[in-house]
């Protein structure tokens, strides 16, 4: 099965005044389709560079970029963004919700952005769905700061997920909860990932988190230094 996610010596060097700062520095990473994978690595590693390659918001000094079979290296502003729109979602730290819609206003929103063409039944019943996996049934018709945190950023996560993305970015997703939100966080990355079989790549700091994910890859200085996987069934009891 090819990768669904894949970079080829990946570079990526910061111009900053006189100073070449390299934040990427021959990265080589291969994700399999439905795996779910966690990066970790200390703050200036390269790990949210990367991220942002991979969504296509960044293009990298050198190197392949290989998106669902498609090479965003290769291709113009354009076309990556096309790409972006239809084949990734991104959950970020912030949850970056429109506060003068619903929950169910900003997942219309995801919708015409994306452009999601299915008929106004299938499009209610999809909202319906994904809001019942995340359990904000009952918060369809709330403002975000009608919502505690952990509920924003489930709402967050069903923005990201609501056209059915084949890859799911994070960027560190549990970085502004509590323990408590940030374990029914995690909790529902792991359902999303178990139903609909959607990739997931998540950047953490936090080593119980990252202990979520089938594959752990660790970073420093703009290089992968180790891969493992952790025993999920020990973690989630």
């Amino acid at each position: 099965m090819s990768p669904i996610l894949l970079t080829e010596d990946l570079t990526m060097t910061y111009h900053v005044g006189k100073v070449d700062v390299h934040a990427l520095r021959g990265v080589n990473l291969s994700v399999a389709p439905g795996e779910f994978v966690s990066i970790m690595g200390p703050s200036g590693c390269g790990k949210s560079t990367l991220l942002h390659i991979l969504g296509g918001l960044l293009k990298p000094t050198s190197g392949r970029v290989i998106v669902d079979g498609e090479d965003l290296a290769a291709v113009g502003d354009a076309q990556r963004t096309d790409i972006r729109r239809r084949k990734i979602g991104f959950v970020f730290q912030r949850f970056n919700l429109f506060p003068t819609l619903t929950a169910d206003g900003n997942l219309r929103l995801a919708e015409h952005i994306h452009g999601n063409h299915r008929s106004k039944a299938e499009l209610a019943e999809l909202r319906r769905e994904v809001l019942g996996l995340l359990g904000l049934e009952k918060k369809l018709h709330h403002k975000p700061l009608e919502l505690s945190g952990g509920e924003q950023q489930r709402v967050a996560i069903a923005r990201a997920v609501i056209n059915r993305p084949a890859i799911i970015l994070a960027d560190e997703p549990t970085g502004n909860l509590d323990s408590e939100n940030s374990e029914i966080v995690l909790d529902m990355l792991v359902r999303l990932n178990s139903q609909f079989r959607q990739t997931i790549v998540m950047i953490t700091h936090n080593p119980e988190a990252a202990a979520i994910a089938e594959r752990i890859v660790e970073m420093r200085d703009g290089r992968i230094i180790r891969e493992s996987q952790p025993d999920r069934g020990a973690k989630r009891g």
